[in-house]
């Protein structure tokens, strides 16, 4: 075992790499992101054509791979045997799930096994991070412009690495004395924030975790209850006496607003958040609420009345140490672009509607 202490800023390398279309060497694995490279990468990387696929195991399933021995367990990566015909625009379409229906007739694919497992899990993780298709081109040995290794990826988004970097008096419609504090840790390019709305008088706040959503939040979008969430947490916790609202650079659940856009086209395509989640290669919820944790041990508030129907939300403040002292209901009417949308969440993700 390595006594090497982890370095997140090796993650950060190799999250800018990915997005590049680099090769990235993670652990024993030489590994080239199919979204982000080409067929002269491609070429480059692998001029013998041997290098084998990599896939999350969700995606596996996806492509009835998991009558396979290698491919059965869906929560493992899959590797996928690489075959002449199975050239960089087969690798594409094998890897984003929006062309299923365009290319109904796919394989026959072989799986095989996954070596370096720890490694595979490390570099479908830093696909998340990057916000990219979690499928690669990998071989065994190589070069490589960046090295990383499983812990360092871990490292690299860890909560106890957030700090408090900044603090302002912020006035907002529904509470003019309001104040914004921002969180960063010191490899990560977002930043957290916490709108602290009233005057702190004693009694635990009543708190809101609130994860980004450009589409709900900015541009009003129909198809999901994010805007108005927001904005009536924003009026009951003022009306409340104090509070503080989390607002988590977490869009998309944890994959990212890119992947998000991508499973909003499965939508369309007729299934639901939770598989459109899966078919991507992704868990039907990434978001990490140590995150939130985190931000109000930072904030000197270790009891909380929570605003939520999530039943997970709850579990992730107190497995980071913050005693939520009630469950307080926030509900708000559908409409008929988000009626589906919703059902899921109670009927699928556990919601509390």
């Amino acid at each position: 075992m390595s006594n090497v202490s982890p370095d997140p800023r090796a993650a950060a390398r190799a999250i800018d790499a990915l997005r590049r279309g680099w090769v990235v060497a993670v652990g024993g694995l030489r590994v080239l992101a199919i979204e982000t490279a080409d067929e002269l990468r491609l070429a480059k990387f692998d001029p013998q054509g041997s290098a084998d696929i990599l896939l999350a195991g969700s995606r596996a399933a996806t492509l009835k791979l998991t009558n396979q021995v290698e491919a059965a367990d869906s929560a493992r990566p899959v590797t996928v045997a690489r075959t002449p015909w199975l050239d960089f625009t087969a690798a594409l379409a094998l890897a984003d799930p929006a062309t299923d229906l365009a290319n109904p007739l796919q394989g026959p694919f072989r799986a095989i096994p996954t070596c370096n497992a720890d490694d595979a899990v490390a570099a479908l993780e830093l696909a998340r991070l990057t916000g990219i298709l979690p499928a690669f081109f990998v071989l065994s040995a190589g070069e490589a412009e960046v090295s990383v290794l499983p812990a360092d990826v871990t490292a690299y988004d860890s909560p106890d690495r957030l700090a408090i970097v900044a603090r302002a008096r912020l006035p907002v419609q529904s509470c003019e004395s309001a104040e914004i504090v921002a969180f960063r840790s010191p490899e990560t390019t977002s930043e957290h924030v916490a709108l602290i709305l009233g005057k702190p008088d004693g009694q635990p706040p009543l708190v809101r975790l609130h994860s980004e959503c450009l589409t709900g939040d900015v541009l009003g979008s129909l198809k999901c209850d994010c805007g108005p969430q927001l904005h009536a947490a924003l009026h009951e916790i003022t009306e409340s006496g104090w509070g503080i609202l989390l607002y988590l650079r977490q869009e998309g659940r944890g994959i990212g607003l890119i992947n998000k856009l991508r499973a909003y086209e499965l939508q369309d395509q007729g299934f639901d958040t939770v598989d459109a989640n899966l078919r991507l290669g992704f868990a039907i919820d990434s978001r990490d609420f140590g995150v939130a944790g985190r931000m109000l041990e930072l904030l000197g508030q270790l009891q909380v009345r929570l605003l939520t129907n999530n039943p997970a939300k709850v579990a992730g403040l107190h497995a980071s140490g913050i005693t939520v002292i009630e469950r307080v209901v926030h509900s708000l009417p559908s409409n008929p672009h988000n009626e589906k949308y919703l059902a899921t969440k109670r009927d699928r993700t556990g919601h509390q509607l």
